[in-house]
Formats: C-alpha cells, sequence, structure tokens
C-alpha cells in the first residue's frame, strides 16, 4: 500500500506539469527520497504511465486513458442525474440514445418502479422500424444510411400497428423530416405510446425519448414539448455523452 500511495504522489507531481519535470523535481514535489522515486519512476514508466520527453518525465498513455476513462464516467454521471431530473418532473421514463458505427445504441435510461421503461421484448437494435427511438435516429439519417440499415435489420411486424414493409417505412421517415419529433403508437410494444426528439451533435445522431401507457396518450404531447424546451440547455452535456 505504501508502494501504491508514494507512486500515486508521483503521478500527480507530474500530472501538474504538462510540459514535464526533471525526476529530481518529482520526487521533491512528492516528498520522497531520490533512491524510493528514481525506482518508482522506472517503474511507472516501465509500465506506460509515464515517459521521457526530452530528459523530462510527462504522463505517459496509460495515465491518460485513465484519465479519460474518469471523464466518461463524469460524464455519463451528469447525463444520468439529468435524465433522473426529468424523469422526476415529467413523470416518464426518459431514454437517450444514439446511432453509432451502424447500430442504434441505448446509453442510459431513467425510469422508476410507478413509471417503469419498456420492456426490451424485442432487440431494440433489430426494431428500430418500430420504437420512436429507432425512428427518430433513422430519419437523421441519409438516404445510403437508411437502406444500409434496413439491409441489415429489414422491417418486420412486431405489433398489429407496426409498419409491413421497408418502403412503407421509408415513406414515413421522408414525411417525418430530418429533424422533427417522432411518435409512435404501440408499434413496439402494446399498451404504450412513444416520443423521440433528434438531437445531433456535429455527424452523430442522438435522440432523448419518453415512453407512456396508450391510456394516458394525452400526457404525451405536453411532455414531448417541455422536454424540447429543455434541449437547448442540456444539449452541452449531451453533447460530451454521445461519446460515451
Amino acid at each position: 500500500m505504501g508502494s501504491v500511495q508514494r507512486a500515486m504522489r508521483l503521478l500527480e507531481a507530474a500530472a501538474s506539469h504538462p510540459g514535464g519535470a526533471p525526476a529530481k523535481q518529482l520526487a521533491r514535489e512528492a516528498g520522497l527520497a531520490l533512491p524510493t522515486a528514481y525506482h518508482l519512476l522506472r517503474t511507472l514508466t516501465y509500465e506506460g504511465y509515464l515517459r521521457r520527453r526530452k530528459g523530462l518525465l510527462v504522463l505517459g498513455e496509460a495515465a491518460e486513458r485513465l484519465g479519460a476513462g474518469g471523464a466518461r464516467q463524469k460524464q455519463r454521471g451528469t447525463l444520468d442525474d439529468t435524465l433522473a431530473h426529468w424523469h422526476e418532473a415529467i413523470g416518464a421514463p426518459i431514454y437517450f440514445a444514439v446511432y453509432r458505427e451502424g447500430e442504434i445504441e441505448l446509453v442510459t435510461v431513467a425510469d422508476s418502479p410507478g413509471n417503469p421503461a419498456v420492456e426490451e421484448w424485442a432487440d431494440f437494435r433489430e426494431t428500430g422500424h418500430a420504437h420512436a427511438i429507432g425512428q427518430c435516429l433513422l430519419s437523421q439519417l441519409d438516404a445510403e444510411a437508411r437502406r444500409d440499415h434496413l439491409e441489415r435489420y429489414p422491417v418486420q411486424s412486431i405489433t398489429r400497428y407496426s409498419v409491413r414493409d421497408d418502403r412503407t417505412f421509408l415513406r414515413r421517415l421522408d414525411a417525418v423530416g430530418r429533424m422533427r419529433p417522432v411518435v409512435e403508437r404501440q408499434e413496439y410494444a402494446l399498451g404504450t405510446v412513444c416520443a423521440a426528439v433528434p438531437i445531433t451533435v456535429g455527424d452523430i445522431a442522438a435522440t432523448m425519448a419518453i415512453s407512456v401507457p396508450s391510456h394516458q396518450a394525452d400526457r404525451l404531447l405536453p411532455a414531448v414539448q417541455a422536454l424540447q424546451r429543455e434541449i437547448g440547455k442540456l444539449l452541452g452535456t449531451l453533447g460530451f455523452s454521445i461519446s460515451i
């Protein structure tokens, strides 16, 4: 444990010098004897946590990966807190999803026992034509990307309300437009209506969505409007979180 603590002090000292620092300076700032510091610095360099640049020690790739991982965890925590806030305020499950590398990816969901999320009874990735999340993400893609997706995941009947074929589905996406909210009613799950709001940051398609029981369908439009009003305020958080 003592060695770990001393090594961490050396890494903290190195991190405080973006341009690098000599071993003696790091040892002094970490409060370590030179022989002990030299031994630990050699180990940290060998393991990739430090590297030498023009005679100075700077953080290595291994330490940078730790820092990036910590930043992603912080971003994810911020995103989760944001969705939890809106779940409580709106009283409905809140979903955040992205279209990444040709796949629909549900990043996170905020729900509760009183307002549970829709159960993923059919793989979300394979049934994007049926749920509001997938429809919203695919509506943001160009024609070639849409066709590519449907070649891999053809339209199939999920419920009696689902679209029946690729051609009909593509016509629907064209009618929606690239940056318009999408609403689906019992196309993925009977007894549930959903709406999704598009979010585009750079070339990444993303969406925030909500769902309510079909007998509460009159709540859907006001909830979507409230969510849209806040998208601008949340966009900085969501933009960072797309890389999660």
